[in-house]
């Protein structure tokens, strides 16, 4: 289950990061970016009813995305979210019991890392994927001076990201980009232009995908 996560989340080349939308609206939101070509989507879990978000979006948008849960700081909070569905979990820091927990249930994890020591502590107890956070205080040259020793780790660079240089870290070794307000434009939520959602969604993956080809 694992790796078969860990396999769709790559080839979406894109986590869309929803931080900060209403239940109402989160539908739409999700339809709007997966059909921009994002199908992997990252609930955070400081927003407002996130776990009830996690199960709407499982059921409505489930069978086209991964749906997942970001901004995890604790246990608690982890295993409220894999009870609500979410097929990963992502933090901005590195804390062990939520890897454990995450391993116990068979979920892949993404702490935040930003050093070499970080990276490589997080992977021993346990790490699926190391998400470099924030990205823009390193760039695409800090993820590729971390995979060059550390070769073996997954990277997901998040803070950011856009379709300015999400190439750039794609080209630096990152399995996935993760994106919050390059696609998530609140603005456009609240006058309904859910358009616009897609072509920010289409405009990270042609990035992504420019820099593989």
């Amino acid at each position: 289950m694992v790796n078969d996560t860990l396999q769709r989340i790559e080839e979406a080349g894109v986590v869309a990061v929803l931080r900060g939308v209403e239940p109402d609206t989160v539908e739409q939101v999700a339809e709007a970016i997966v059909e921009g070509g994002v199908t992997a989507l990252e609930v955070t879990a400081d927003s407002h009813d996130a776990m009830d978000m996690i199960e709407t979006l499982t059921e409505t948008v489930g069978d086209d995305a991964l749906v997942g849960v970001g901004t995890v700081l604790d246990s608690e909070t982890t295993r409220a979210a894999i009870a609500a569905g979410a097929e990963f979990v992502v933090c901005p820091t590195f804390d062990r019991g939520v890897v454990e927990t995450c391993n116990r249930y068979g979920v892949p994890v993404a702490p935040g890392v930003f050093t070499p020591t970080e990276a490589q502590q997080a992977y021993e107890a346990g790490a699926d994927v190391v998400k470099v956070f924030p990205a823009k205080s390193g760039g695409p040259g800090h993820v590729s001076a971390l995979k060059g020793p550390l070769g073996h780790l997954n990277v997901i660079p998040t803070g950011g990201v856009g379709p300015s240089n999400a190439g750039e870290y794609v080209e630096a070794g990152a399995m996935a980009v993760g994106a919050g307000g390059a696609i998530l434009d609140h603005d456009a939520v609240d006058a309904g232009d859910y358009e616009q959602l897609t072509e920010n969604a289409a405009a990270l993956v042609r990035a992504v995908e420019d820099a593989r080809n």
